[in-house]
């Protein structure tokens, strides 16, 4: 089968045959319909993050289960998943309080150490996994729990992008911050988890939803999906409820707590590259009785959250397919990363064909 590997930081991709082992004990086989393209993705390939190497990329897609694994009994072969990159474990003390986005081996063996819950690969010749999932591939081994049942009357090839940019900037709205109605509300970055921040925030019911970005086309988007208002600069931001930080640059942090009211909440969903550090005067922010939010994933507990997102879609209540703006073969999944990095594109789909 065919996977998009990355062998350093810095190095060519290569789309390349690799061998995929079958499915341990509470893991299943998935083919793979469609992969989103995410600035995860670039970190990893620039080298900002800290991840194993050679590894199969990707953290974003969906698909159609192939193949069991021992044990798992809520699965049958032909289900239609979403792919979660939190694959919770169900019994380490954060899954347990319900907060399956804070799992503690999710944090300590599948994103730090690229294999899975039992501390192996599941591809061949010394290949490691992103995020348990490495969803730039024709098929995929997850665990069970990193496998979302959904409907089967939705197309593949567009809800591919809930398991990470929709789950995430919708969640952050309804988990992370609570966004109540009539509220103010800034989005910083239009992208595709700023856009699903500005539909979050529509469906919550917010009085006033402020876009943010450099391109006039984005904030066309975003005014499509749901801003009231759109400024081209972070500065002009002024006065809001909530304001989430999309992008995750030092300066859009310090943007979004500048922006708050009394009272408001400036939310981080956007990852920055390791060790970069942001400031604020923690006075005014006492004063004001403001609050700074890290968000990961949405707050999500993906079985629950993640099917909900898709029958929203399903209802004509979030609009996912205007967040897509390109789909392109697996082949071209370096074209397709350099589109994100000059901001070209909202959300590109690799499509493998077969069952999307």
């Amino acid at each position: 089968m065919k996977a998009a590997v990355l062998r350093a930081p810095g190095a060519a991709i290569e789309i390349t045959s690799v061998e995929l082992e079958a499915p341990h004990a509470g893991e299943v086989e998935v083919e793979i319909a469609a992969a989103g393209v995410c600035h995860s993705d670039l970190h990893v390939v620039r080298g900002e993050w800290d991840v194993p190497m050679p590894v199969v990329l990707g953290h974003e897609g969906s698909g159609v289960v192939t193949r069991l694994g021992e044990g798992v009994t809520d699965l049958e072969v032909g289900d239609h998943v979403i792919l979660s990159w939190v694959p919770q474990c169900g019994h380490c003390r954060q899954c347990v309080s319900g907060r399956p986005w804070q799992c503690e081996l999710v944090a300590s063996v599948i994103a730090t150490q690229g294999v899975l819950f039992d501390g192996t690969s599941r591809w061949g010749d010394g290949l490691h996994h992103y995020l348990g999932v490495s969803s730039w591939a024709e098929r995929v081994v997850v665990p069970r729990s990193g496998a979302v049942k959904i409907r089967r009357d939705v197309p593949l090839d567009v809800v591919a992008i809930v398991g990470c940019a929709v789950a995430t900037g919708v969640g952050a709205v309804r988990n992370t911050a609570g966004v109540p109605p009539d509220a103010t509300v800034g989005v910083i970055g239009c992208g595709g988890v700023g856009l699903s921040v500005v539909q979050g925030a529509r469906l919550a019911g917010a009085s006033r939803i402020v876009a943010c970005d450099t391109n006039p086309a984005k904030l066309e988007v975003a005014t499509r999906l749901g801003a009231t208002e759109t400024v081209g600069d972070a500065s002009e931001l002024r006065d809001l409820d909530y304001v989430f930080d999309a992008i995750g640059r030092i300066e859009t942090t310090e943007a979004a707590i500048g922006a708050l009211a009394l009272g408001g909440a400036a939310v981080i969903v956007g990852l920055p590259p390791t060790g970069r550090r942001a400031s604020f005067d923690p006075l005014a922010l006492a004063e004001a009785n403001q609050r700074i939010l890290g968000c990961n994933y949405g707050s999500v507990d993906p079985q629950r959250d993640i099917p909900w997102i898709v029958d929203l879609y399903k209802a004509d209540m979030l609009d996912l397919d205007t967040m897509i703006s390109a789909r392109r073969p697996l082949e071209e999944a370096a074209a397709a990363l350099e589109d994100l990095a000059e901001g070209r594109t909202l959300r590109t789909l690799l499509t493998m064909g077969g069952t999307a």
